[in-house]
């Protein structure tokens, strides 16, 4: 698959290879436009599946204002879905309050089986599901048995807590059905269905009748009236009077579900003018408590499920429980709650001819969810264990029902909370790119892309993260994944080490020049060490100067400090006759050190010749033409630094000035690396600041 990408930021056309169903390492040094990349294919595939303009935010600087010159990238309209690791990930999906990472029932539990599974479970206990679903009244039932009691408040020993609404309603009688004498002329809006907005209203007009002698509404003389009018607002106060209504009318809703000697000392109580006395709370503690019981029993029907039977070993014995026993319940003993109780009984009956089934298939589930568990526990932990980090997780479950990923410290062995402000940078990011790639597997996007996620880790660490996700049966082994790296490591592992081990990916090098993005593919052959990559070289180039540069190298890095060796160093360093130079010990070498020494640098440059290659170095017109003719940038920042030794100019820049100065010039931080003649390791930005000032001699 060709991806073609056109004005994305610094990108301004280029094109990368994806090889489906393999993994594919982008390598390139920074500044290249990974980041780019990634974006441009995330902002395609969003756009094109959302009907959005995202990928225009990718429009260069340069272009914005101008109408043409738009981001385009063709070559992906395959590719519908994509997951991407990269901070952002990082700060929306993982280490929540509640859960490593977000959705972790969803993404360790939840798979095919799992809800196959739990269907066949439901399927069987569906009558009961039915059942509500087709007696409505049922569903009323549990709703007035709650808000009834819900009105006694919290639990005393009274019964009735005294804040309850129970008690604001009732606790000095019922002046709805009892009004007081004088308040007679109001009875019809008293005991009107919204009577509590009528008394709103009148408590809402209160405050202006002492402005006159007159009604605030009619302006008719109310001066006989108004201890009348003000006795209202003493008596009542509309919230409790809806409260009062609302409880009321609980009352008749279950009315028919009470025994006829229940019913009776209810219709008392509401009418009760007084208040209601220390017997008639027992009574209504005793109402509660058989409503509190039998309304559990309904609702626990309503529930019935695997959850609720998961943890039962003798299902039968447990479907047992559900059914009602109306003998039990005095206060509700009526036909209508008969019938109610029939319905749930006959419903539970049902499902008890299919107890056997039933049993089988919750230890079945049980049993699955117990494999899952320990699979994806052990594989984490074997990833921890083997990376050094002193943590496991577990898959504990919440209180509904569902498991969620924890981390637990191997020293406490306790649940760590608060997991994003304890982990290290590095501790996190390993924990994230694992859980993403457990959450990846289970979204099954078209593409995977991973934007730089390893190169901040040592070695051990790094190898257990790149065996995590690419090498085991559950990993990205065989998905099509885009790793955007400037880390080297990885390729090495996987095509040059253990190739035995790893699916070979397609592994390539990008460059950027000037906004024209190229990408070289990289094979085994092209991962060298240190040694092979300056042999090559000083063998296939045909200046000497060239080649002089290589192989000063090569002596650093065997160790070389023999007479050659500094011969070559002085010739860099422009001087007229060869010198040593030990510590700061600086003297003329003798004719039989040049000799000795310039015949183990005929070896490898069998026409050597220090005074010839010292006249050239110092004649710049010779070195610009070598400059101008050379493609490999790492071999321009070399030249420079010759054709600058001896001048008072240069780079203005410090930064730029020591990566000329020490970069690639004596480290070496791979033993494996790419040629640097063919893959351009230097930034262009450094190389254009050395092309202005050599052209400018």
């Amino acid at each position: 698959m060709k991806i073609t990408l056109k004005n994305c930021n610094n990108i301004n056309e280029g094109s990368i290879t994806l090889n489906e169903n393999n993994l594919n390492i982008k390598y390139a040094i920074n500044g290249m436009g990974k980041s780019t990349i990634a974006r441009a294919i995330i902002s395609f595939s969003n756009d094109l599946a959302n009907s959005t303009k995202t990928l225009t935010d990718l429009k260069p600087f340069k272009h914005l204002g101008n109408k043409d010159n738009d981001p385009e990238v063709i070559g992906c309209e395959n590719i519908k879905s994509v997951k991407v690791f990269n901070e952002n990930y990082i700060n929306e999906y993982i280490f929540q309050p509640d859960e490593l990472v977000k959705g972790s029932f969803n993404i360790f539990i939840q798979d095919e089986n799992y809800l196959n599974g739990l269907k066949e479970i439901n399927e069987l206990v569906e009558d009961i599901q039915k059942m509500f679903i087709e007696n409505k009244d049922i569903d009323d039932l549990i709703k007035d048995f709650d808000e009834l009691s819900g009105s006694f408040g919290r639990s005393t020993k009274s019964g009735i807590h005294g804040s309850s609404n129970l008690a604001k309603a009732f606790k000095n009688g019922n002046k709805i059905e009892n009004i007081p004498e004088e308040l007679n002329d109001y009875k019809k809006y008293i005991q009107h269905g919204e009577n509590y907005k009528w008394i709103k209203w009148q408590l809402d007009g209160k405050s202006f009748i002492d402005i006159t002698e007159n009604c605030p509404y009619c302006v008719s003389n109310i001066e006989s009236k108004k201890e009348n009018i003000v006795k209202i607002s003493e008596v009542y106060d509309s919230k409790s009077v809806q409260n009062l209504n609302r409880i009321i009318e609980v009352f008749q809703n279950l009315n028919k579900y009470f025994s006829d000697s229940t019913k009776k000392i209810i219709a008392e109580f509401i009418k009760n003018i007084d208040g209601y006395s220390d017997e008639q709370v027992d009574f209504l503690r005793e109402v509660k408590e058989q409503i509190d019981r039998l309304n559990q029993k309904f609702n626990k029907a309503k529930t019935l499920s695997f959850k609720s039977l998961k943890d039962v070993d003798k299902v039968i014995d447990e479907l047992k429980l559900y059914k009602i026993d109306l003998k039990l319940y005095n206060h509700l003993n009526s036909e209508n709650t008969e019938l109610k109780s029939n319905i749930v009984n006959s419903s539970i009956d049902k499902i008890l001819d299919k107890a056997g089934v039933l049993q089988g298939k919750i230890n079945q589930q049980k049993k699955y969810i117990e494999k899952l568990i320990d699979k994806n526990k052990r594989s984490i932990n074997s990833f921890l264990r083997n990376a050094g980090y002193d943590y496991s997780v577990d898959l504990l479950e919440n209180e509904a029902g569902q498991h969620q990923l924890k981390l637990i410290h191997n020293d406490i062995k306790d649940e760590i909370t608060d997991v994003k402000n304890h982990l290290s940078f590095g501790e996190k990011n390993a924990f994230a790119l694992v859980l993403f790639m457990y959450d990846a597997l289970k979204a099954q996007p078209d593409l995977i892309i991973l934007d730089d996620p390893i190169s901040s880790f040592d070695k051990n660490k790094k190898y257990a993260i790149i065996e995590m996700l690419f090498r085991k049966n559950d990993s990205f082994k065989d998905k099509t994944v885009l790793l955007l790296t400037h880390d080297f490591e990885p390729i090495v592992d996987m095509v040059q080490h253990h190739r035995d081990r790893f699916s070979i990916p397609f592994a390539a090098f990008l460059e950027n020049v000037n906004g024209k993005l190229t990408e070289k593919e990289i094979n085994r052959s092209d991962i060298q060490t240190f040694i092979e990559i300056n042999q090559k070289n000083i063998q296939d180039l045909a200046e000497n100067i060239q080649k002089i540069v290589y192989l000063r190298r090569l002596y650093e890095i065997t160790n070389n400090k023999e007479m050659e060796y500094h011969i070559i160093s002085s010739l860099l360093h422009k001087k007229d006759e060869p010198e040593v130079k030990i510590e700061t010990d600086i003297r003329k070498m003798t004719e039989e050190e040049i000799q000795r020494g310039e015949k183990e640098i005929q070896k490898y440059i069998h026409d050597f010749n220090y005074q010839q290659l010292v006249k050239k170095i110092k004649d710049d017109s010779e070195m610009k033409r070598i400059y101008s003719t050379t493609d490999s940038n790492y071999e321009k920042l070399h030249l420079y630094r010759m054709i600058f030794e001896d001048k008072e100019q240069g780079v203005d820049s410090d930064i730029i000035g020591k990566f000329i100065n020490e970069a690639f010039h004596l480290e070496n931080n791979y033993i494996y690396q790419l040629n640097p003649r063919k893959y351009q390791m230097v930034p262009q930005y450094v190389i254009k600041e050395c092309d202005g000032l050599v052209d400018a001699i």
